[in-house]
């Protein structure tokens, strides 16, 4: 069942049009994270689900219900923002039930639903303190918790962990998680941070320029994106791109460039060997790089020169070069290994991705 549906919804300030033309079906229950650059349309696009911004055309149905045109407060959401906004001369009990009071609902039924809220929060001891008195991560669940008294159909969040420290926002990720699981309610989430996306949604929606570029489960957009923006988004450290050709020798197809001639893997030698141009872009992640060749048939020599090699525990982080080209790599080694007088590397090629240069979709 639809949960939440938008159809070819477009919104302009005037002449300026953000949201070209956007469709967008997300199930009941279902956690979406919709993820892109600053100014690629993802908070507009929240904010029109919620109904704080009007579109200019299309359509929005929440629940089988068009409300397209209907008021934030008649759409059954609940909104979590950027920022906490809890006041300050309230505990946490009075912030969590605010909307609550203001709606005449009985005393019983707030006190039941904020004890429920604090239980699934873990905030029960704190609910006579005031937002002064919480750390951050702490003022965050509170304005979650604001939420999810009101029992609402569907849940939005507007980068709810942007002001949190890198701790926290792990610790954060893994408890929206948890607490999807719990309520099992629709969840939309906006966020620029590819992290988030990939540990938190159950389909993640990239969007660039107002466009979306492509939906999927985490695993489908990282290992098949669609097209070099997403390949370069998806993933971190990002994914490196060289330029390169395709040379066809026998039975054989190489892609070349500087540096590197690497066989083309059987998954993709069909598609490659029909590509019309022999210009193409060879994208690698930093991952797939290896300091020893464990398998001959998959793992090819490449010439990495690495300028600055950072030990971070149980791998190496190599800013290097292939050619003239600058180039990313994440490979394991010991803590004895020295990276810098390593004299070769290997790439596993069944993971690399080809994509055209011009029009730079995946091929």
């Amino acid at each position: 069942m639809p949960g939440v549906v938008l159809n070819n919804v477009v919104k302009a300030f005037g002449d300026t049009v953000i949201i070209p033309d956007l469709s967008l079906d997300i199930a009941e229950g279902e956690f979406v994270v919709i993820v892109g650059p600053s100014g690629c349309g993802k908070s507009t696009t929240l904010r029109m689900i919620a109904g704080l911004e009007r579109v200019t055309s299309g359509s929005i149905h929440i629940r089988d219900k068009d409300v397209t045109w209907a008021a934030p407060k008649a759409r059954d959401i609940a909104m979590v923002f950027q920022s906490y906004a809890l006041y300050p001369h309230m505990n946490v009990a009075g912030n969590m039930s605010f909307a609550l009071r203001l709606a005449g609902t009985p005393k019983a039924e707030i006190n039941e639903r904020v004890q429920r809220a604090a239980d699934i929060l873990e905030l029960t001891e704190y609910l006579d303190r005031k937002p002064k008195d919480l750390s951050g991560g702490q003022r965050q669940r509170v304005a979650m918790g604001r939420s999810i008294v009101r029992d609402a159909y569907c849940f939005l969040f507007d980068e709810p962990l942007s002001n949190l420290d890198a701790k926290l926002r792990a610790n954060m990720r893994t408890e929206l998680a948890i607490l999807h699981k719990q309520l099992d309610r629709t969840m939309v989430y906006v966020t620029h941070d590819q992290i988030e996306a990939m540990t938190m949604a159950n389909r993640i929606v990239i969007m660039d320029q107002g466009l979306v570029q492509q939906i999927g489960t985490p695993r489908d957009v990282y290992t098949a994106p669609v097209n070099r923006f997403v390949a370069g988004f998806i993933g971190s450290p990002s994914m490196n791109f060289l330029d390169a050709e395709l040379h066809a020798e026998g039975d054989r197809l190489l892609v070349r460039g500087e540096g590197f001639s690497l066989p083309v893997p059987q998954r993709m030698h069909e598609r490659a060997a029909a590509h019309d141009k022999r210009e193409v872009t060879l994208g690698l992640r930093p991952e797939h790089f290896a300091s020893e060749r464990s398998d001959e048939d998959t793992h090819h020599p490449i010439e990495l020169s690495v300028d600055v090699a950072e030990y971070i525990g149980s791998s190496q982080f190599l800013a290097a070069h292939i050619g003239e080209r600058a180039v990313t790599a994440t490979v394991y080694a010991g803590p004895d290994a020295d990276p810098m007088e390593s004299g070769e590397y290997f790439f596993d090629v069944t993971r690399m991705y080809l994509f055209d240069r011009a029009e730079e979709h995946a091929i």
